[in-house]
């Protein structure tokens, strides 16, 4: 049995300015890319609000999924 990602992230790209700082700060590796982020491991995400915490442009949101 699979488990359910339970962190929902998503990255609004009309406030990214493509810093890149959420990229550098997550843990997981959960987000990469060298202009705007791209979400490429959202399994992996531990939901440490690193990459939210340290977006300069309010561009990141990290939230728990609910329990289906």
């Amino acid at each position: 049995m699979a488990l359910e990602q339970q962190w929902e992230i998503s990255v609004n790209a009309k406030l990214c300015k493509k810093c890149n700082l959420c990229v550098a700060f997550c843990p997981k590796k959960v987000l990469t890319g060298s202009g705007a982020p791209e979400i490429t491991s959202p399994e992996e995400c531990i939901g440490c609000l690193q990459c939210e915490m340290h977006c300069p442009d309010f561009a990141i949101t990290v939230r728990r999924r609910d329990a289906k």
